[in-house]
């Protein structure tokens, strides 16, 4: 199970930043991806990044890219059989 970091595109629509429609960056270990949409399918929670003034949405789970859509869908981890939000996703 991996920890995502969902962010508005603040630079959307410039060099390197993606279209103006791709308003979501998703960060998974590291690795930036950019989306027009994002779907979760898991409990969430916000977080300040500890380098910047930003926020960002946070969640664990597996994530999924519908190319065709251009959507990051992050599910839970079905290893996980007793899956309970507060062990998982602690603010």
């Amino acid at each position: 199970m991996k920890k995502y970091l969902i962010r508005f595109n603040q630079s959307r629509g410039t060099a390197g930043h993606g279209t103006k429609e791709h308003v979501w960056r998703v960060f998974e270990d590291g690795q930036e991806y950019l989306f027009k949409h994002f779907q979760l399918h898991v409990p969430s929670f916000s977080e300040k990044d500890e380098t910047a003034e930003n926020w960002n949405v946070c969640c664990y789970g597996l994530m999924e890219i519908d190319k065709e859509t251009s959507t990051a869908i992050i599910k839970p981890d079905m290893e996980l059989t007793n899956y309970d939000a507060t062990q998982v996703c602690k603010p």
